[in-house]
This record gives C-alpha cells, structure tokens and sequence, in this order.
C-alpha cells in the first residue's frame, strides 16, 4: 500500500513540476533559502547520483547530511527543468527510502516537499487523504522523537492535541489545534507560510 501512494504521489509531484514556467521554477519554496528548483534538485537526488557519490558528497560535508543535500540542491538546481522532472518521472516505482526512514520516510520525504512547491505558487495541489494522515502519524509520532520530545523538523507535540478539520485525524492530547491536515503538517514540520 505505502509503495502503492509513493507512486501516486511522485507521479502527482512530476505533473505539477511538469507544468512549472521559467519564473514558477526560479519561486521560492517553503524550504528556507531553496526555490522551486533546488527543491525538484533534492527530491530527484536519490535517482540521480549514485551511492559512491552519496557517500563522498557525506564526507565532503562532514557527515552532516542537512550540508551535504544543501550542496547537491545548490549545484543540481542548475539543471535543466525537464531533467528533473523525468528523473521524478521515471522513478514513481523506485523503492528508495531516507535512511531510517522506511518507506512512510519517502512518502512523508515526497508529500512534505511537494507542498513545499504548491504552497507558495498557491497551486491547487491534490493529496489522498490516507497519504496525509500517514504522513501526519509519522511527523507527530514519538519514534523519531529527539530527547525534548521533538521531532526531527523541531516541533513539540507536547501539550497540544492537533486535530484535522477535512479528515478524521488528530493527535497529542492538550490545547486543541484544529486546522486542515495540510496546514498541521505545515506546522508539524516547521514551514512558516507566506
């Protein structure tokens, strides 16, 4: 089933990306200091550089993966659009996943930047509502959750009770946060809106 809405979900993000003009490409995202394109840069790196090259960018970086997928999205954001994209397109089947992440990892790696891009181009952008809440329990779970009880964006779940006003979700339990599913995971994974 996850694979199943991967797929959906990497073939949705290659359409809308597909549809992009030069100035849509060059927009910013919600990913602090990424436009559009080193967004599609990052989420087209795992099918574009090979594991050897994974490795020596990492200790180029020091190990710190946040700088090492900064550098591959400032240099990859320079190519062309439609090589992004058939990179997206021609792997909706392809079972990467982040390290640790599993496969609810890559889906919550594809629905997370794609709102990154739609958001801010105020792009009507459809997501499955299971894709959403699977996404939605991974972000406010505990199993990622560092030692203040936050989760890997820096969100605190603790004393709020998040709760999706379009589907039947919610989360934590505290002071109610009652929002559309998108906007919680907005807020979950620490995107300040436009």
């Amino acid at each position: 089933m996850l694979m199943d809405l991967i797929a959906a979900e990497r073939r949705a993000l290659a359409d809308m990306l597909g549809k992009l003009d030069d100035a849509q490409w060059r927009a910013p995202s919600l990913c602090a200091g990424w436009s559009v394109a080193h967004v599609a840069a990052h989420l087209t790196m795992p099918f574009r550089i090979s594991e050897d090259e994974f490795v020596r960018a990492m200790q180029r970086a020091g190990g710190q993966f946040t700088v090492m997928s900064d550098e591959i999205a400032q240099r990859d954001s320079r190519l062309p659009p439609a090589e992004l994209v058939a990179a997206l397109a021609d792997n909706v089947h392809t079972p990467w996943s982040p390290p640790g992440g599993g496969l609810a990892g890559a889906l919550s790696h594809d629905v997370i930047h794609g709102l990154d891009i739609a958001r801010p181009l105020d792009i009507e952008y459809p997501l499955p509502g299971d894709a959403l809440t699977t996404v939605l329990d991974l972000v406010t779970g505990t199993e990622h959750a560092g030692p203040d009880g936050s989760n890997p964006f820096g969100f605190r779940m603790a004393g709020l009770r998040l709760s999706a006003t379009d589907l039947d979700w919610s989360a934590g339990s505290g002071e109610l946060v009652a929002a559309p599913a998108r906007d919680l995971l907005l807020l979950a994974t620490g995107r300040r809106l436009p």
